[in-house]
């Protein structure tokens, strides 16, 4: 268990904290390419921080304060032109760069004074179909290009939630590699018996044993199931938190992403084999909701969302613990050594960015960040991914298309 203090001190994302200091020395999805294709702004918040992601009328983009300096109109309803982007109020424009272009009534005073108006700005850039930002300390590094983000020849599909916790129960789950014979298996089973949907159930695996190595990017995961050998690619490679806060199995990246102190937004995304003679632009990746299930309004589990697919199983538990869940009273086991190990390394990267030093996985030379590779165990054994099921979540929570073919 953890004191109260140090609780605090791994879960608060706030600028000026331990933890959001560290945090901010990182790039993290703020939406899907696709989403700006449909419209030009967004209403983004990360780490306690409101913002507009915008692109301009020259296909530009810009991450900037979400609210207008002269009356606190939100900017997202603003209109994009090719230097910027318009107040919809009172038609006052802001560059990418944050600063005030245009008053226009003061304008025809005489007495503008734009060049003192300064909004918060930050980096922003787009690889592999998502857009990622940067709040921290300049200069920014690198956007890391993980291996699937820069893989050709795929077919992507991007999935979204916004989960009610703290960013710390999401991201320690990762290493908990148990309760998948729990949750995604006894669990899975009796919620589809519930529904009648008996074809969901699975047969039940169980964990003989299970291992974790810090590594280059991060921390691997490995398990040894009743009736393997340790030949199996699941215990000889595993698969990986990739630090801070990113899960990366062989045909997947899910990113926790911290809105604030109690709300984690999660970005799915997955790769597969293109078929022959097929290609995608980055407006035909498939955009889904993934669910985030609570208790109904009856206080009892919303079983159609627990009863297949492991992720809204997940977001369900994240939630049931609280919006950032009281470690001062948890019991940690044998099965929880990986956690153990990811909250040493979160305050040893804690203490490297107290110091000065950059932290694991900023990367600052291109010919290091050519292309990052994660390797994993086989797709045939990855047991929480959607393997040789391309665009099962796009499909199931799929968000609908205009007749144009763009999201509404």
């Amino acid at each position: 268990m953890l004191s109260r203090e140090d609780n605090d001190r791994l879960t608060k994302v706030g600028s000026g904290s331990p933890v959001g200091d560290l945090l901010r020395r990182y790039w993290y999805p703020i939406a899907a390419a696709p989403e700006l294709a449909r419209h030009p702004t967004k209403f983004v918040k990360i780490l306690g921080e409101e913002l507009v992601l915008f692109k301009d009328a020259q296909g530009r983009l810009g991450l900037i304060d979400a609210y207008c300096a002269h009356r606190r109109a939100n900017l997202t309803y603003g209109i994009p032109e090719d230097d910027g982007l318009r107040c919809p109020y009172h038609g006052w424009k802001f560059d990418r760069a944050g600063r005030c272009i245009e008053q226009p009534f003061e304008e025809t005073l005489g007495k503008t004074f734009k060049d003192k108006v300064q909004l918060s700005n930050y980096a922003v850039e787009e690889l592999g179909g998502l857009i990622f930002a940067y709040l921290g300390p300049k200069p920014a590094p690198l956007v890391p290009r993980w291996d699937l983000l820069v893989e050709e020849d795929v077919w992507r599909e991007i999935g979204q939630t916004v989960t009610a916790c703290n960013w710390m129960q999401t991201t320690e789950n990762i290493l908990d590699p148990v309760h998948v014979e729990w949750l995604h298996g006894v669990f899975r089973n009796y919620a589809a018996e519930q529904t009648g949907k008996l074809d969901y159930r699975r047969k039940r695996i169980r964990h003989q044993k299970i291992a974790f190595n810090i590594v280059e990017y991060g921390i691997i995961k490995r398990r040894l199931l009743e009736g393997e050998t340790e030949d199996a690619d699941d215990w000889k490679i595993g698969h990986w938190l990739v630090f801070p806060s990113t899960q990366k199995g062989p045909d997947m990246l899910r990113f926790r992403v911290p809105v604030d102190d109690a709300h984690t937004a999660q970005w799915y995304y997955s790769v597969h084999p293109l078929n022959e003679d097929e290609s995608q632009t980055i407006e035909q990746i498939p955009l889904y909701e993934m669910p985030s299930p609570v208790l109904n309004p009856h206080g009892q589990p919303q079983f159609e969302f627990l009863n297949n697919e492991v992720d809204p199983q997940d977001n369900a538990i994240f939630v049931s613990q609280g919006v950032t869940f009281d470690r001062t009273k948890e019991l940690l086991g044998e099965s929880d050594r990986g956690i153990v190990l990811y909250r040493h390394l979160l305050n040893q990267q804690i203490q490297f960015v107290a110091a000065g030093k950059d932290p694991l996985n900023v990367f600052r030379d291109p010919s290091k960040n050519v292309c990052l590779n994660l390797p994993t165990e086989g797709r045939d054994k990855f047991l929480t991914g959607r393997l040789g099921t391309r665009n099962r979540y796009s499909e199931r929570f799929k968000v609908s298309k205009d007749p144009r073919g763009r999201l509404p």
